[in-house]
């Protein structure tokens, strides 16, 4: 019932303009990382970015890379492009610099979009993250109207959306580490997000 949908658009990139979806963590890529959580609870994985070509060379076949409809205008671009193409009704969606997606998240996040919402997104430290939300494939049609008007700021986008705010203590109640929304905006980062020498 749910595609995975990673945004790695052509500006998110890190200090030295290597994109942050092939920084390494154990071994691993962040998306390699990404693609191995979504495979859990999701029936298709998307990424949608507007240079293909790494991504072709690197993930599965089974992997849909898709490119964005208004280039240029930041992850709406991707999520519209995403949600437009899903196969799935709802679709999970992440930016390529969370090394520790959740997809026991993610599922709660599902559980309470189906409740009526348009969407539903975790507050983690008192902030929204919607770019670890679930949503309505439907939401393409509001997203899409907002970027012909050359509005693409998620705050924007979340005005427009009836959604909903899944709080802190309902993830530590199923003992979902609350680091599942942290992002790595260097390759320094990383450090910050390994506990005891070892990443979560």
């Amino acid at each position: 019932m749910m595609s995975g949908l990673i945004l790695a658009g052509g500006r998110n990139r890190g200090a030295n303009g290597e994109n942050k979806a092939f920084f390494m963590l154990d071994n691993m890529t962040i998306v390699e990382r990404q693609i191995r959580e979504m495979e859990k609870c999701c029936e298709e994985i998307i990424i949608a970015t507007n240079d293909p070509t790494p991504f072709l060379r690197k993930v599965d076949r089974g992997v849909r890379i898709i490119t964005d409809y208004f280039p240029g205008k930041g992850p709406l671009s991707g999520m519209h492009a995403g949600l437009t193409l899903a196969q799935q009704p709802h679709v999970w969606v992440v930016s390529c610099d969370m090394p520790y997606i959740s997809s026991k998240a993610a599922e709660l996040l599902l559980a309470r979009e189906q409740e009526g919402f348009e969407a539903a997104i975790p507050a983690i430290g008192g902030s929204a993250h919607p770019l670890h939300g679930v949503y309505d494939r439907s939401c393409a049609v509001k997203i899409g109207a907002l970027l012909e008007q050359d509005e693409a700021t998620l705050s924007t986008l979340l005005k427009q959306l009836y959604w909903c705010e899944l709080q802190e203590s309902a993830f530590e109640e199923k003992a979902i580490d609350s680091r599942f929304v942290a992002s790595i905006k260097t390759k320094e980062d990383d450090e910050k997000l390994w506990l005891g020498g070892r990443p979560l």
